[in-house]
């Protein structure tokens, strides 16, 4: 009972960042006072609300040297390929992501402001991934916080997942022919030389909630 009581709150937790988070600037703001709580004071930080913990990337500390994307593969396909990495910086790493355009100078990646953009799963509540997948490869993975997972035993390397997902996060392998995404395992962040990445459990998060609500009201 216990165990189920703590994944509420945990559940809970997310979606009341969520809602702080996706009012505009105002949830933007309100974003920031909350991280500025842990040491983030940048306005290059993105977050990426995972299902047990919350993922911060400071791209103002990000030197762009791929060593998340090297960690992840190692660890999770037993090979170095950032193309199939899980956590991605590489395609963003010239123009960010947006792509190239007129004013390439003034926006992010090492033709521009030299900001390097992350990209990885958002482990959205609707998963578009999960939901067009023709053989139901993927899946709840109880082991890592229910974040949405492939079984590769099922997986037949379609594409349709890539396809389906908003950010195209999903990769597959062209060796393989496997399908993989992120299942928040937070290697990329332990690799991390210049501490860009990091990762906060959502019950240091909800404790970061509740204090901001005192400062607020006291």
């Amino acid at each position: 009972m216990e165990e189920k009581k703590n994944f509420f709150d945990k559940d809970r937790t997310r979606r009341d960042f969520l809602i702080l988070t996706g009012k505009g600037l105002g949830g933007a703001v309100v974003s920031l006072s909350i991280l500025n709580l842990f040491g983030c004071a940048t306005k290059y930080v993105a977050v990426f609300p995972l299902a047990e913990k919350l993922l911060v990337a400071d791209a103002s500390r990000c030197t762009g040297c791929q060593r998340c994307e090297i960690t992840c593969t190692a660890l999770n396909e037993g090979k170095i390929q950032p193309f199939i990495s899980r956590i991605n910086v590489s395609k963003n790493y010239n123009f960010g992501k947006e792509g190239p355009k007129i004013n390439f100078t003034h926006a992010d990646g090492q033709y521009g402001n030299r900001k390097m953009t992350l990209t990885t799963c958002k482990q959205c509540r609707e998963p578009f991934c999960k939901n067009v997948c023709p053989v139901d490869a993927i899946f709840a993975d109880k082991n890592h916080g229910n974040a949405r997972a492939v079984n590769k035993d099922i997986c037949i390397g379609c594409g349709a997942c890539v396809q389906a997902c908003p950010w195209h996060v999903p990769n597959v392998d062209p060796e393989t022919e496997k399908s993989s995404k992120c299942i928040t395992c937070g290697a990329c962040a332990a690799a991390c030389p210049t501490g860009a990445l990091s990762v906060i459990p959502w019950e240091d998060v909800k404790i970061a909630m509740n204090k901001r609500e005192q400062l607020l009201f006291c």
